[in-house]
């Protein structure tokens, strides 16, 4: 009886350690995260920056807004699911006295219908204000891509959804950086993304720049 116990004891220990062995997806990035913040630990009080890869590609996010203490915690690929798992560590540890999301094109791009992506945002979203009640939340609206172009009406969906959920909140604001990076007639413009034509080019953050800039909060 004692061998069978040991070795039920041995095997539920072994899947155990194997199941802990396997890393949640973007682990590593959050740990690179933690590693950088315990090297030198941003001031409490920045304006925070969490979202997919345009953040992560926004190589110069922090020095651009360097007055206003910006924090980029962007990890590419992820999606406002992959925010929501980690937000207990890439938005909590902060006390950011504002917050700038983008997030939800990837969300869109694996199948979430508008719908979807509004309830994966206010999962998000409430889990902040639970946290930081009367933190000033900014969504920029989801962009669309030449490379992703099955997927325009989904997300020119979700942002209105999301857009009109956030009417309901104070000290909410929703940039629409979409419209502005079309052409007169609708249409998009490659000229503003890379050559695989989903991630942007400078001139593309030159116009977030000019259109979030004014609606962030000075310290």
């Amino acid at each position: 009886m004692k061998l069978k116990i040991l070795i039920v004891l041995f095997f539920t220990g072994y899947s155990m350690l194997a199941l802990g062995q396997q890393k949640p997806p973007f682990w590593d990035e959050i740990q690179n995260f933690k590693k950088k913040d315990s090297l030198n630990a941003p001031a409490k009080g920045g304006i925070l920056f969490i979202g997919s890869s345009s953040f992560t590609r926004w190589n110069d996010l922090e020095t651009v807004y360097k007055n206003y203490g910006a924090i980029n915690r962007g990890f590419g690929g992820s999606t406002l699911v992959d925010a929501n798992y980690y937000i207990k560590d890439i938005v909590f540890p902060y006390d950011a006295r504002q917050v700038a999301i983008y997030s939800g094109e990837n969300d869109i791009a694996s199948g979430a219908s508008a719908i979807e992506t509004l309830n994966r945002f206010a999962t998000l979203f409430t889990g902040i204000r639970n946290n930081q009640p009367n933190v000033p939340l900014i969504y920029i609206s989801m962009k669309q891509s030449p490379s992703r172009l099955k997927f325009a009406q989904t997300v020119i969906h979700a942002n209105a959804l999301i857009k009109e959920y956030m009417s309901h909140y104070k000290a909410t604001q929703f940039v629409d950086v979409d419209t502005k990076m079309l052409n007169k007639d609708g249409t998009l413009r490659p000229e503003l993304f890379m050559p695989d034509m989903l991630h942007m080019k400078p001139a593309g953050y030159d116009i977030w720049i000019k259109l979030l800039t004014p609606y962030l909060i000075k310290k």
